[in-house]
Parts: C-alpha cells; sequence; structure tokens
C-alpha cells in the first residue's frame, strides 16, 4: 500500500474512467459526521489524481462535490455525489456522502453502491454517535472499513489520542484490530501541537514521506524518531499478523523470525478487504498552489491495493418479476443485465439523471432495458414495470457530464433520459427482466403540511411532488383524507427546508408550510335520544318528516352501526335508508367540534310521515337533525390517534427517554436490553404529542436513537385538551 513508495504521474491517468473489467474498479463510501471533512479529502484526493486543477476545480470552475445550489447556500453536503478518479490503472468512484441525520438516506445508497467504507473523522471533534451506529451497519454485513483522520492542524489535535478512541469507538472486542499505518510527523520545533503536520512516517517500511514543499518526497526518518517508530510498528506487525491466513506466523514472529514487508503487506492487504483489520490514516488538503495534499498518495494506494474488487461484494438477491429466486454469478460482465437505481437527480440541461449500480451485464448507451421497482407502493412510489431506452451514458465531474462508451459489472455510471425510473428501481434486460431486493430504507417520521401558494402553484403542484418523491425514496406523500392536508414526511427539519427549496427552484412550485392536523375523531360516552322534526310548507308540496332515534356507545373501532326497530309502519319502508342517510352524512361532519362520528350503535324507534308531503330528503334532514339533538343531551368524547412508538437508545440515554415519552402522556409499555449497549423502549403515545418527536429525540439522545411508530388506536382525549380544541374549532366557525 503506502509503503511501495512508487512514483505516480497523475495526468492523462486520472482521466482514464472508463473501467473495462471489475478488477479495476474500486466503489469507495466516505463516512462521517458534518464538517468531519468528507467532501474536502474527496476533492484532494481528485487533486493528487489529476482528476482537478491546483485550485482544486474542474475545467468549468466548479467543484467536483457539493456542486448543487442548495448545498453552497447551505454550506454543507445534502446529497449523494460520485467523483471518479484514475489511480495506477484502477478506476476509484468516491462516494461522498451527507454527515447531517436528516440526508441518511443519501448515506444509505451511497452504501449500497460501495464496496468498502473510509470513515472520515476529525481530530477536533471525535466520533459522534451516529458515526458509531453506521460503523456497526456496515459490520454487520461485513464491509471492509479505514478510518481517515483530519484536521490534525486544530490546536491539541492529537493523532495518537483519536488513534486511540476510534480503536475504543470502532474495535469492540478487538482493539488492536484498529491500528495506524502511518504517524504524522510537525513541523521542526513546534511541539505543542500547533503546527501542521507536513509528513508521514510509514510504519512497515520506515520511510518518511515529506509533503512539505507540496509534493510527496521520500526521505529516512531522523534518530530521534525512531524508538516511536518501532513501538508503534511493533504493534501493527503484531495486529496484521493476528489476522494472517498463516496461523504459525505468530508463533514464528514471536519466536524471532523477521517477516519480509511483502508477506506483511500481502497479510494487511487480505485483512483488510475481508472486513477483519481497520487501518488507521491521516490527511490533509493541500495548500494553495500545493499538487498533492498530506496522506492522499497513502490512502489511494490503500483504497487501490487494499479494498476489494466488486467481484467480492455480496450480490444482493435477484428474482424475477414475479418473485421466483434467480442465482447469478457476482459481477460477471457477460451475464444478463442487472443494474440499480441509487439517485436520481434533475438536471435542467440534461433532464433527469439516474446513478446507476452495474451488479451483473454491461451497461451501454441507446440500449433498451425493463425498469421495474417494487416495494415502495407506502411512500407514494407505486409498483411499475415499464421499458425504456438507455440514454447517454457519462461520468459526473461537478456539473459536467462526461460521456463514457459503457459500463461494465461492478461499475457506476450516470444514465440520462430514463423517464419513469426512480431511485431503488432495477434496470434489467428487456426480455428477462428482473428485480433486485430493495436496500433498507429509514422512514420518514416529521409530517409537514404544506398548501400551494397561489392558484398558478396549485396547478403544478402534483407533478412537482411527485417528481420529488420519485428522487428521494426516504419521503413520503401523504394526501390525507380526513384533514383534507398534503403531507410530506421528511426525516427532520433540514430535509424538509431540501424539499421544499427543491420544490421552488427546481420544480418552480412556491409552497406555504400550515400547521399538521391530526385525525380526531367523535363518540357519544353516554346513551341519548334525538327528535328530528323537518316540517316546512311554503305553498306547493312541503316537506315532512318526523324521526326519533337513540344513540349508544359501541366499543373502539366499531365505526357506526345502524338498527331499524319502528313498528306499525310509523316511518314508511322506503323512507328507513333516508334516515340512516341522513345520520351517516351527519356523522362524516361530525356533531361537536366537526370531526367525524364513529363508535356508535344509532336506533330508529319512531316516527311520523305525511302521504304527500314526505320525501327521501325530507327524511335524510330529520335524520341528521336527529343525531345533532342527541348530541346536545350527551357527553360527547373527542377521540385522539395513540401511537404505538418503539425507541432504540443507548444505555446512557434511557432515562431521559423514559423520562420525556412519559411528559407526551405516554404510557410505557417495557424496555428490553438489545445488546451493543442499547435498549429497546416500548410505549403508546398519543399523535398528538409526536409531531416533532423525530426532531427532539435526536437532540435528546445526540443523535444516536432512532424510533419507529405505527397507529394503535383511537381513544378519548383528556377533557381540558378537547375543551380547547372545541373552542378553536368554535372560533375557527
Amino acid at each position: 500500500m503506502g509503503d511501495k513508495a512508487q512514483t505516480h504521474h497523475p495526468g492523462a491517468a486520472g482521466r482514464a474512467l472508463t473501467a473495462d473489467r471489475p478488477t479495476s474498479v474500486r466503489n469507495v463510501v466516505l463516512v462521517g459526521h458534518t464538517g468531519s471533512g468528507k467532501t474536502t479529502l474527496v476533492e484532494a484526493l481528485a487533486l493528487t489524481a489529476g482528476a482537478v486543477n491546483r485550485a482544486g476545480r474542474v475545467e468549468d470552475g466548479g467543484t467536483v462535490s457539493d456542486y448543487d445550489d442548495i448545498e453552497h447556500r447551505q454550506q454543507r453536503s445534502v446529497q449523494l455525489s460520485l467523483v471518479p478518479v484514475a489511480w495506477d490503472g484502477i478506476k476509484v468512484n468516491l462516494l461522498d456522502t451527507p454527515g447531517y441525520a436528516d440526508f441518511v438516506g443519501e448515506l444509505r445508497a451511497g452504501l449500497r453502491a460501495a464496496d468498502a467504507a473510509l470513515f472520515v473523522v476529525s481530530a477536533s471533534d471525535g466520533v459522534d454517535g451516529s458515526t458509531r451506529m453506521v460503523w456497526e451497519e456496515c459490520a454487520a454485513v461485513g464491509m471492509p472499513r479505514a478510518i481517515v483522520i483530519t484536521h490534525l492542524e486544530a490546536a491539541r489535535a492529537d493523532f495518537e489520542e483519536m488513534t486511540r478512541i476510534c480503536a475504543e469507538a470502532f474495535g469492540g472486542d478487538d482493539p488492536d484490530a484498529v491500528l495506524p499505518l502511518y504517524l504524522p510527523l510537525r513541523g521542526p520545533g513546534q511541539p505543542d501541537g500547533h503546527a501542521p503536520v507536513t509528513g508521514l512516517v510509514g510504519l512497515l517500511s520506515r520511510k518518511l514521506f515529506d509533503y512539505s514543499t507540496g509534493e510527496r518526497k521520500e526521505s529516512e526518518p531522523g534518530e530521534d524518531q525512531q524508538p516511536g517508530i518501532e513501538d508503534a510498528r511493533n504493534r501493527l506487525i503484531e495486529g496484521i499478523i493476528a489476522e494472517s491466513e498463516d496461523e504459525t506466523l505468530m508463533d514464528r514472529y514471536l519466536g524471532g523470525e523477521q517477516v519480509d514487508n511483502k508477506t506483511l503487506v500481502q497479510d494487511l492487504e487480505r485483512a483488510v478487504a475481508r472486513g477483519s483489520f481497520f487501518p488507521v490514516l491521516a490527511a490533509a488538503p493541500a495548500a494553495e498552489g500545493a499538487r498533492q495534499g498530506l496522506g492522499t498518495v497513502e490512502l489511494l494506494e490503500l483504497v487501490t491495493g487494499g479494498f476489494p474488487t466488486p467481484f467480492e461484494h455480496p450480490m444482493p438477491g435477484v428474482t424475477t418479476i414475479d418473485g421466483r429466486p434467480r442465482e447469478l454469478k457476482p459481477c460477471d460482465t457477460d451475464g444478463p443485465l442487472v443494474a440499480e437505481v441509487v439517485k436520481t437527480s434533475s438536471d435542467p440541461y440534461v433532464g433527469r439523471l439516474s446513478l446507476v449500480r452495474v451488479f451483473s451485464g454491461t451497461l451501454r448507451p441507446d440500449q433498451p432495458v425493463h425498469v421495474s421497482g417494487h416495494g415502495l407502493a407506502d411512500r407514494g412510489h407505486e409498483d411499475h414495470d415499464v421499458d425504456e431506452k438507455v440514454g447517454t451514458l457519462s461520468m459526473a465531474f461537478g456539473k459536467q457530464q462526461r460521456p463514457v462508451t459503457h459500463a461494465v459489472a461492478g461499475d457506476l455510471v450516470c444514465v440520462a433520459k430514463l423517464g419513469r425510473a426512480e431511485t431503488g428501481d432495477t434496470l434489467s434486460a428487456k426480455d428477462d427482466p428482473l428485480l433486485m431486493e430493495p436496500w433498507q430504507m429509514p422512514d420518514p417520521l416529521l409530517p409537514v403540511a404544506i398548501r400551494a401558494h397561489s392558484k398558478a402553484d396549485e396547478d403544478k403542484l402534483s407533478q412537482g411532488l411527485a417528481r420529488l418523491v420519485a428522487e428521494d425514496p426516504t419521503m413520503r406523500l401523504e394526501q390525507n383524507q380526513d384533514t383534507h392536508q398534503v403531507v410530506l414526511w421528511c426525516l427532520g427539519e433540514a430535509h424538509a427546508d431540501v424539499a421544499l427549496e427543491r420544490l421552488r427552484s427546481r420544480y418552480g412550485v412556491q409552497v406555504d408550510v400550515v400547521p399538521h392536523k391530526v385525525s380526531l375523531r367523535e363518540t357519544f360516552a353516554t346513551k341519548a335520544t334525538g327528535r328530528g322534526r323537518h316540517v316546512k310548507q311554503s305553498g306547493g308540496h312541503g316537506q315532512y318528516a318526523i324521526c326519533e332515534i337513540e344513540v349508544e356507545p359501541l366499543p373502539g373501532g366499531s365505526g357506526i352501526e345502524f338498527v331499524d326497530k319502528v313498528v306499525g309502519g310509523a316511518v314508511p319502508r322506503q323512507f328507513i335508508p333516508s334516515v340512516e342517510k341522513g345520520v351517516r352524512a351527519q356523522a362524516a361532519k361530525g356533531v361537536a367540534a366537526g370531526y367525524p362520528l364513529v363508535d356508535v350503535r344509532v336506533t330508529l324507534l319512531d316516527g311520523k310521515a305525511h302521504s304527500v308531503d314526505s320525501s327521501d330528503a325530507a327524511f335524510q334532514t330529520a335524520g341528521a337533525l336527529a343525531l345533532r339533538e342527541a348530541a346536545a343531551d350527551a357527553r360527547i368524547h373527542l377521540l385522539e390517534p395513540v401511537a404505538e412508538v418503539t425507541v432504540l437508545v443507548g444505555d446512557a440515554y434511557v432515562g431521559p427517554v423514559m423520562s420525556d415519552l412519559s411528559g407526551r402522556r405516554g404510557r410505557l409499555l417495557g424496555t428490553e436490553q438489545t445488546g451493543s449497549g442499547r435498549t429497546l423502549i416500548r410505549a403508546e403515545v398519543p399523535e398528538f404529542e409526536i409531531g416533532r418527536y423525530a426532531v427532539d429525540l435526536r437532540s435528546l439522545s445526540h443523535g444516536t436513537a432512532r424510533f419507529d411508530r405505527a397507529y394503535a388506536r383511537h381513544e378519548p382525549m383528556p377533557p381540558q385538551i378537547a375543551e380547547r380544541l372545541r373552542e378553536q374549532a368554535g372560533d375557527e366557525g
């Protein structure tokens, strides 16, 4: 890896971005919290590989990552970005992900597209809880990982201390699986740690790589540096040997046998590729005018030499359209076409662009494909199976799209003009349609109710929202029939802000955010009777209908039950359905605060009719009046929806989370340990109290908790809250 000390000539090699075989591709996702330096690191790697100029720009003057206007305004990444570079004949697809929790959907898409991960950790901020959670997710699927420590120029930044923290956070039961490959060196005469890091010492090669001139130069470390190097080197060698496939190597090493560097590097590369050893490196962006950023050469060598090829990536489950399993060879360039849309975006010049990971076969421009999208109907993405033709294939460099001739299995490519393809869809051969198992996406749990700002916006709203959710499967669109609101379910406030900004700037739709309404119900708490009298005479045929009803409460979930107990024909048979229709129409409008009436039995007891003036309309009106009169003499309960909430939280935050749930009128149902220092809390909480819980829980747990919610039932609301809502309904009326 970095100790090979080869001489590289980027330039033209950095532009060789069409891979002809899977072994010449590496797909790497960068993971880390906001501000850890992922985007800066991607641009430094692109500079070192010759993909950008010395100012960190592509030919049009833009950056290769965070080129979206929203990202410029917010000064942070909000979407997944692909930056392809070339190094030693290997195409490296760098996937830069947002660090903010609201955009975890983009992170999950990056994890799906990648074969290995670089965890970027700031020396000034440390390891946050959300980064630990992503590490555990990667560990669960055996994804190879390495750690890059940035911001070493910060005051009091300590590489050794950060390495120790990373070993504790990421090493689990084996902290010796997290060890540095290089030690950073600071400038002379600056022992207090405030000087910039100017070079690295390779622990295996015992070589010093000096970046102080802006370009990597190799030399020998000084005598005063040798003791620290040897201690770290011995620990690294023992860590590598512990992961060696040669079980005799450790005994031989401890017995005094010297292990040659070639064997150590080979064992290191194998251990990294299979996800059992996690090297720590340091990196910094290039100084102004410099050609290489500190540690970027070493990092590119690790990626190309130690990270796995796409052949080693487990093939996600594949089925036929009707659900029959289909066995495919991993990464077979001549096999059936199976590719997946991992991101969808809109370009003002090109139109819709789909970032696609090819898992099998080879994708070419103008190729007919079958587009399958299944399993996301609950988020407003309807199942679909359509045939389309692939447009231009390209590689993204900032806002530029550089055409390529094909994309082999294992590679990533941007595809133009797939008008129906959405994020998560499968592309396959037109005559052999297949479907990939979807990756896990977080549930959007923050409701944002919106309405069109003007009539012109209303005309465009439906299409704009449809395109918005097609691009982002972590967003769910709801047309609530009870509250008559359009609701966007998002992952958090920042996610909502970006969605509404895109709706305005990209699709020309201005909306207003309005208070989100909860679907309330009404019911009778006591039995009551009512008499509906609708008698009018104003010339010609009059209106005559009288009915008497009894209303009694029923158990929750019973709906409305109508019973006819009229005797002697007091209400003619043809008008009894009219009474029921009037009762049900009034129930839908509500009888107290304007919310639908549920869970009651309405019994028609008696009535009167007129041989000429009675009619269907008159008895409908009488039925509605009878229900309103019964309600006036009864105690009416307002019913609020209650959600079953499960919260997965670190043990350190169990107390505060349980206390907070109790303060939201929640009923705690129990807790259970789930391992890894986490507890699952189950509770029932009124939906009135958890509208912003996605935001509040993140603050309460410092981003380490997550929750799910599911509708449980409607139940009576406390009288004081119900009275306040009735007053509000009266004021609005």
